[in-house]
């Protein structure tokens, strides 16, 4: 049985049944959380709330390192990575789905790397593409099987947060070449990298970005919207899984 790494929040921490919660300690502290274990079809599913439990962890304080190790330990390969994300080019419309293929790094003090230590050996890895192309098509494959239509080919730009962008930043960002805007993808990504895990991201656009929609950002229509479309997110996932 194969083990795949998830990293999300709600709505994928339940799987039909009780959780076995492994909680552990890494040389990096604490992660967000305890891996929960389920059984979901040919897989065994590792969920790591990226947040913490109670959504209590701000992304830009997210123990990165310390919860792709704690995957890495507890059998993951291959780690999922669901975020919610602003969308910014026209087709990103809220409640898709789309697989990036490339990132743009606007974060600043995160550690971002297991080579950050005194005396830890430096890593320099090829990130050319960063997330993994057979898994980026392997995702859209399952997509397919289970009648979920995404976008494949993406980049997201990753800003600091926690507070959501200004209108000048998303434009900024727009002529970079960034078609979506999240927190969470780095260091998330090249951490992975780092460990060798398999890794990639199942995007789901919550909102049009900043100054994109005439109409102001409301938390409850953001929620509402992610609930939608994580049921779309969930059958990709069991059917990757089966």
């Amino acid at each position: 049985m194969k083990s795949l790494g998830l990293i999300g929040g709600s709505g994928l921490d339940q799987w039909g049944s009780d959780p076995t919660e492994l909680q552990s300690e890494t040389p990096w502290g604490s992660p967000s959380g305890p891996v929960c274990t389920f059984e979901q079809g040919a897989c065994r599913l590792l969920f790591l709330a990226r947040h913490g439990p109670t959504h209590s962890i701000a992304p830009h304080a997210v123990n990165y390192r310390a919860n792709l190790w704690a995957l890495r330990e507890a059998g993951a390969q291959t780690v999922i990575a669901v975020n919610a994300v602003g969308g910014i080019t026209e087709g990103c419309q809220p409640g898709r789905v789309v697989l990036p293929d490339q990132l743009i790094d606007y974060t600043w003090g995160r550690p971002h790397s297991y080579g950050d230590e005194a005396g830890t050996p430096v890593s320099h890895i090829d990130f050319t593409a960063p997330f993994s192309p057979a898994l980026v098509v392997e995702l859209t494959r399952a997509a397919e099987l289970a009648s979920v239509p995404v976008i494949q080919g993406a980049c997201v730009g990753v800003t600091q947060g926690p507070r959501l962008e200004t209108a000048a930043e998303i434009q900024r960002m727009r002529r970079d070449g960034c078609d979506l805007v999240g927190m969470t993808s780095m260091p998330e990504a090249a951490l992975a990298r780092e460990l060798g895990l398999e890794y990639a991201s199942l995007c789901v656009v919550a909102n049009r970005a900043a100054g994109l929609d005439p109409v102001p950002l409301r938390m409850a229509d953001i929620e509402a919207t992610l609930a939608r479309a994580m049921v779309g997110v969930r059958k990709i996932l069991v059917q990757y899984a089966s």
